[in-house]
């Protein structure tokens, strides 16, 4: 056995915090469609993400396992009957940044889904991509998102996106008792049976979020996507402070009293970037020549591109993200148990304060997707998300 390189103990006493020192390598960090290569102050703490989780080694079976082994409720399969009537609602694209290789892990969600419910003699159903407020998808994302086989069968009569703006596609299932007025997708609401399919990152999405978010309308989304409610939030990560999460909650729970939902939760892990980009999946310490050589032919490449030209290489490179846990049932359980495997993945533990944060700003937010980063989403990126990426912490 070789003896610990310099490297190994280097990672062995790190973990995911590093102190820069004299000997510490520049930094690449995320310029927009660039990248900046910054040597940082010493004694300046990078904050590295966790190393990628193992994939699941059999997406389709963990599914169908989820499917037949819910929390809280019976199997799926003892729900369905002939002739009733079924919604499959979904998520749209926003997530995950970005965009993941084909298939898409809806896509296969769906054709599980879907061929549980034919052969359960299940005919009445509608798939509604669950926008909110949106914009729709072109019906080339919409194609890449479920397959091509669901999309020639069933667009755009039986797949089709929400209407948020539609009186007559909408219904209002009662009021809490803060006042938060809970309207929804009026198919939807008037199924026998709901299926939500989600792609979950932490709290950002997944849970109550879901249904009581995705398919409703402008007077369902502004009783917590306000000013007044975001800032009692203290950090959108952290659910039992915020007045976001309460509220959403709230809604959601009025929902599944009135409607039978059932989710199908999954997550992802990391692994962002392979090929001629895996560079950016590693610390700068563990840059090899070939690495540096990518990284410098590189930045050396889009300095002479035009910038709708480095957009379009961006968005043209999907992730190699694999799926890391399936769950369904009740929404509440459901979403606890995706939570604790998003947790195992994204949080890193930080226990110091900071005078001054530095972020390397990407290309790409849930609001951009296939799109330009203009100033507002910026700044929407910057202070809304990256700022308040913390839980358990009160600043």
């Amino acid at each position: 056995m070789r003896p610990p390189s310099k490297l190994d103990r280097f990672y062995e006493a790190a973990d995911q915090v590093v102190v820069t020192d004299r000997d510490s390598p520049p930094r690449l960090l995320f310029y927009g469609e660039d990248f900046l290569v910054e040597d940082l102050p010493v004694g300046t703490k990078v904050i590295f993400p966790r190393p990628p989780v193992a994939g699941l080694p059999n997406v389709k079976a963990a599914i169908r396992h989820a499917l037949n082994h819910p929390e809280g409720c019976e199997p799926l399969h003892a729900k369905l009957r002939p002739g009733m009537k079924v919604t499959v609602a979904v998520d749209d694209i926003s997530l995950p940044l970005p965009p993941m290789r084909t298939p898409d892990v809806r896509q296969t969600v769906l054709e599980i889904l879907l061929e549980l419910l034919a052969d359960s003699g299940v005919d009445d159903v509608h798939i509604v991509i669950a926008i909110a407020l949106h914009r729709r998808m072109t019906a080339a994302e919409v194609r890449r998102m479920v397959g091509d086989r669901i999309f020639d069968a069933w667009w755009p009569e039986r797949l089709y996106h929400h209407d948020a703006e539609d009186p007559g596609g909408l219904v209002t299932l009662g009021t809490t008792a803060h006042g938060e007025k809970v309207v929804v997708n009026r198919r939807a609401a008037e199924s026998d049976l709901l299926i939500y399919v989600n792609l979950n990152l932490v709290p950002m999405d997944g849970g109550h979020k879901s249904v009581g978010t995705g398919l409703t309308s402008y007077e369902g989304v502004k009783a917590h996507h306000e000013p007044h409610t975001i800032r009692q939030s203290w950090s959108y990560m952290d659910p039992e402070r915020s007045a976001l999460h309460r509220s959403v909650n709230r809604i959601g729970r009025l929902i599944d009293e009135a409607l039978d939902v059932f989710h199908v939760e999954t997550t992802i892990n990391n692994r962002m970037f392979d090929g001629p980009l895996d560079f950016l999946m590693k610390r700068e310490e563990a840059f090899t020549d070939v690495d540096r050589l990518k990284m410098e032919g590189m930045r050396a490449a889009l300095r002479r591109m035009p910038r709708a030209a480095k957009r379009a290489l961006f968005h043209a490179v999907p992730a190699p993200y694999e799926v890391i846990a399936v769950h369904a049932g009740r929404t509440e359980p459901t979403h606890a148990r995706i939570l604790e495997a998003s947790w195992a993945q994204y949080a890193v533990d930080v226990g110091f304060q900071a005078d001054v944060v530095v972020f390397g700003m990407p290309y790409i937010s849930p609001y951009n997707v296939n799109s330009i980063l203009n100033p507002l989403l910026v700044q929407v990126m910057a202070c809304g998300y990256f700022f308040n990426f913390y839980r358990a912490s009160r600043w």
